[in-house]
């Protein structure tokens, strides 16, 4: 399974929302010229992000994306449920009666362990520890000094 452009690009916006320390919303063109996502593609990552809860929007000269809820409280797992729909490692996982072996294979109990792993993971990552992890691996720039002779 991979984790689709859609998710990593979408906690990439939370990411940087929660960490601009910005009143107020972040502009979308802020964002894509912070992120380097473009502006079309922000605003459709937003319109899941907003249907799950996971930011606002608001309209008008000031308006943009803030976080709905506190970075504590969005999981990776929110993340990628928003965006790529609900966890599921093979498709007998995902939709009953996809297979015709479905509740009497070992294959199955495997995999659902490891997707409950997985799962289990996402839960566990919040979006305040990345943005922690994130302020350590690249401090803000120092400002510059401000001489007056």
């Amino acid at each position: 399974m991979k984790i689709t452009a859609k998710s990593r690009y979408a906690l990439r916006i939370l990411l940087d929302i929660a960490a601009s320390g910005k009143d107020g919303p972040r502009t979308i063109k802020e964002i894509a010229a912070s992120q380097g996502i473009s502006e079309k593609f922000i605003s459709r990552i937003a319109v899941p992000l907003r249907r799950a809860g996971l930011v606002a929007t608001e309209r008008g000269a000031k308006g943009g994306l803030s976080l709905a809820r506190y970075p504590k409280r969005i999981t990776l797992l929110d993340v990628v449920t928003a965006t790529d729909g609900p966890l599921s490692l093979v498709r007998c996982l995902a939709r009953p009666g996809a297979c015709k072996r479905q509740g009497r294979c070992a294959a199955e109990k495997a995999w659902a362990g490891v997707n409950d792993a997985l799962a289990a993971a996402l839960r566990r990552t919040t979006l305040a520890q990345v943005v922690a992890d994130q302020r350590r691996l690249a401090p803000p720039e120092p400002a510059e000094p401000d001489y007056c002779i």
